[in-house]
């Protein structure tokens, strides 16, 4: 059973392996640090916590029933000329709530909303937690089910594939702490944050449909838009630190 680890071919496939599960968790890592941003900070790690082992259990258990998964694929129904499998409906269904999510989430930061008192903010977290951590984890089926179907034929052996899993959604939660803490510390990365969740949700409807769209070309135009956003940033805090500057040597 662990005669791989003597294997080179097998740490191979276990480091292409675990950076596709990486990559692929980005869409998780992004969806989770915005949906926990109302949240006390308290609340927000326990989510966090909560969605992540989730995630985990969901791909560890999705790999155990590999045979159920690959039946997934299997066809339904025929409608406008494309056979439908469960994978497609759960993918149509995940990009769907996405869009929406993100929708209602950019419509409300440009509407704006009102200021709440203590005593509401704190009763609306607590009715929030739950309904939080049960999108969370219905994106973590989503996205579990992509990974795992993904990933099926990377590694001729499931240790390998699981071993991946865990390496993959430990580095996810070690970066979903900050990416949360930068989100909510630069308020403009929000927006493109949601933008990212509505092209993840029109890329997962359109595969569900057969139109396939390389992920690769997704996350070159991510990489591209947060480094413009990067500079973005690092500009507005040069020019924060001029006027400090400039208005201390007036005094």
């Amino acid at each position: 059973m662990l005669d791989w680890i003597t294997s080179p071919e097998a740490w191979a496939a276990l480091v292409t392996l675990t950076a596709m599960e990486i990559v692929l968790g980005i869409d998780n890592v992004v969806f989770i640090s915005l949906v926990v941003q109302r949240l006390p900070p308290a609340e927000a790690l326990r989510a966090r916590q909560i969605g992540l082992s989730a995630a985990l259990l969901l791909r560890i258990g999705l790999l155990f029933a590999l045979s159920w998964l690959i039946g997934l694929r299997e066809s339904l129904f025929t409608a406008f000329g494309h056979e439908f499998s469960w994978r497609d409906i759960i993918l149509i269904g995940g990009g769907a709530f996405l869009i929406a999510k993100a929708t209602s989430e950019m419509h409300g930061a440009l509407e704006g909303e009102d200021e709440p008192s203590e005593e509401s903010v704190a009763g609306a977290a607590k009715r929030a937690f739950a309904g939080i951590v049960v999108q969370v984890i219905l994106l973590d089926l989503v996205f579990s089910v992509d990974s795992i179907l993904t990933a099926i034929g990377m590694a001729e052996h499931l240790a390998i594939m699981v071993l991946a899993v865990i390496i993959a959604v430990g580095i996810m939660f070690v970066a979903s702490g900050p990416l949360s803490a930068f989100i909510a510390t630069h308020p403009t990365t929000k927006m493109l944050a949601l933008a990212f969740l509505v092209l993840i949700g029109v890329t997962l409807v359109a595969d569900g449909f057969g139109a396939h769209i390389s992920k690769g070309y997704i996350y070159a135009a991510m990489a591209f838009s947060v480094m413009v956003e990067v500079l973005n940033v690092a500009a507005a805090g040069r020019r924060k630190r001029r006027i400090v500057v400039h208005r201390g040597g007036e005094q």
